[in-house]
């Protein structure tokens, strides 16, 4: 019985949640990829001039 009350508890509360339109999902889909777009860009960027220090400092 305990996981029908369970079940139950939760299509009540999936019925209280208010979900983004399709327009919000797609505008914060994109916001989301442009910006692991540009940390990639940072960690990348960061991890070739420590490289390159680190490849300079053990010549």
């Amino acid at each position: 019985m305990k996981a029908l009350d369970f079940l139950r508890e939760v299509q009540v509360e999936l019925a209280k949640v208010v979900w983004p339109t399709r327009d919000q999902t797609i505008r914060l889909t994109f916001i989301v990829i442009f910006v692991a777009i540009m940390v990639a860009f940072f960690v990348g960027g960061l991890d070739y001039i420590l490289t390159t220090i680190n490849s300079y400092l053990y010549r």
